[in-house]
């Protein structure tokens, strides 16, 4: 499935502006064209796409209208259906989620002391840092410190970011990656031995590495393959997701009902400690647009959390990556990196004229996309009706040589080639992707909750990245949060005294979604996206 003739008669358009665009630089907007570009054009500015949650601790503030609805969700359990003295599993730490976050948490939670129950909602390891592409920030380069990249990550935020957060985020950034090279993570590096880095958009510093154009997988492979390497205090659980937290009498969280999705079995988790690493909620699909996650990013500890009192933070705000797949129909969604824009591939119109600089912000670059395919009309149409803007990836190698994009992207070669598409020679047709989740639960640079005993790491928390995440801050933030939340955990988990287990807070939530007229609530956590053509 190769260009149709209307489409390459607008590559061949792209390729005849090359040349000027190869002796020039397109500048960047001002601080007030910003501004004004996202107000009218980026997806969170929609007040149509937007609406209040009308219960629980963070009563009136703005979510999508898809994850409110979820937010005020049922229970899928009520205080009396199941006998919680019937304990399935007794653990130190209860880690919901087996990503990034939840692998790293795992970690360092057992170096402090602790036992450990990883609890999957699918396979070890099948998470967004899988889906993750083009690397991971840390300032370790004698040109950069943490103090740049600090002020690069408020930037990035449009300093809305809780600072004490991004202090750790920074500051923990060059020892994760040694962290991680210790492990046996193979980061890209030069003849010489040195780490390999490049920009990403809204950095002053090259300060991203990676490893090629899969880093997420190739951290979850090194983090997943440590975790197994300590079955005797990691046990791993695979399709159990959590469908409840449990409390006890002392208003403590003490474990989690797991659902066993082969049986339907219900089993009960006692654990001093839990954290949250559950990820993102792209599965939901905000204002119909596609995404780049994983299928079981459906926001699930978001609303657990939420239900025991947590509080929420920048849920008003979700990133939108600027290169999502247009073309093929196949893969559309399919996350672009931005390490192609970062190596030197510019965006242009159907006219072949580029339009915004490529290294803007995702959410200033992705506002210009969708300005340039509606109000200006000069988006590329694909067979689909799907319209995008080229992103012109045969740049790279006219600029650093033959071979390069091969190199330094062949996940993303592999995946068009089984189109027929050579990105080597042929420009890919993007448009904006839901990617990230800005916002989540409240957490301390620690880990913590205002929840005793409740922890969170990684995409389910909020502050860390503001109202905007730069590139390469997610990988960073999932192995710093998990680090830290993991052995905050553990140390927390040798003083606790649980009381007796209750699922009383479930009822409480049921009489607050009564009085306010939640009228037929959405069973929550939905575990899974529902894509079943419904017959008429």
């Amino acid at each position: 499935m190769s260009y149709t003739p209307e489409m390459r008669e607008s590559i061949k358009k792209v390729e005849a502006t090359r040349p000027a665009r190869l002796q020039e630089t397109f500048p960047m907007m001002s601080p007030q064209e910003k501004q004004a570009i996202l107000e009218k054009f980026h997806p969170d500015y929609r007040a149509e796409g937007m609406r209040e949650i009308r219960v629980g601790v963070s009563k009136g503030h703005r979510m999508p209208l898809e994850l409110a609805d979820v937010m005020e969700g049922a229970s899928h359990l009520t205080s009396d259906m199941l006998d919680l003295e019937q304990i399935d599993y007794d653990t130190d730490l209860l880690i919901i989620g087996g990503g990034g976050a939840g692998s790293s948490a795992a970690m360092l939670a057992r170096e402090n002391g602790a036992k450990v129950i990883i609890a999957n909602k699918l396979r070890h390891g099948d998470a967004n840092t899988m889906m993750a592409q083009g690397g991971i920030q840390a300032a370790d380069k004698p040109s950069d410190s943490p103090a740049i990249h600090y002020l690069d990550v408020m930037g990035g935020g449009h300093f809305t970011n809780h600072p004490d957060l991004v202090e750790a985020l920074v500051k923990d950034a060059p020892l994760v990656i040694k962290w991680l090279e210790d492990l046996g993570c193979m980061f890209d590096k030069e003849p010489d031995g040195t780490m390999k880095t490049i920009h990403g958009g809204g950095t002053s510093r090259k300060r991203m590495h990676s490893a090629r154009d899969y880093s997420g997988a190739e951290i979850m492979r090194t983090l997943r393959d440590e975790v197994r390497s300590y079955p005797e205090d990691i046990t791993v659980l695979e399709f159990a997701p959590a469908i409840e937290l449990i409390m006890d009498d002392k208003g403590q969280v003490a474990g989690a009902v797991l659902l066993n999705m082969e049986t339907g079995e219900h089993l009960v988790v006692r654990a001093r400690c839990t954290i949250l690493a559950t990820g993102g909620s792209g599965r939901l699909h905000y204002q119909g647009f596609a995404t780049t996650n994983h299928y079981g990013a459906t926001g699930d500890g978001l609303m657990l959390a939420y239900r025991v009192g947590a509080e929420l933070a920048f849920l008003d705000t979700m990133q939108y990556h600027p290169t999502g797949a247009a073309y093929p129909e196949q893969i559309v969604g399919l996350l672009v990196t931005e390490k192609v824009r970062g190596l030197g591939a510019q965006v242009c119109n159907i006219d072949g004229n580029q339009f915004v600089y490529p290294r803007e912000t995702r959410d200033v670059e992705a506002s210009a996309f969708i300005r340039e395919c509606t109000e200006r009309g000069k988006g590329v149409t694909a067979p689909s009706g799907m319209v995008g803007v080229w992103l012109d990836s045969p740049m790279i190698d006219i600029l650093h040589g033959p071979g390069t994009i091969e190199k330094a992207l062949p996940a993303m070669v592999r995946q068009f080639g089984r189109f027929d598409i050579d990105i080597t020679k042929e420009p890919m047709l993007v448009y904006p992707t839901l990617h990230y989740q800005n916002g989540g639960i409240s957490l301390k640079p620690d880990g913590s909750t205002d929840i005793p005993n409740l922890f969170a790491a990684g995409e389910i928390s909020g502050g860390v990245h503001g109202r905007n995440r730069l590139m390469g801050n997610s990988l960073l933030e999932i192995t710093v949060f998990g680090r830290r939340a993991g052995k905050a955990a553990a140390l927390r988990a040798r003083e606790v005294k649980l009381g007796k287990l209750t699922l009383s807070h479930v009822d409480k939530w049921q009489q607050e979604l009564d009085k306010v007229g939640v009228e037929n609530p959405i069973a929550s956590p939905i575990l899974l996206p529902d894509y079943t053509r419904k017959l008429r």
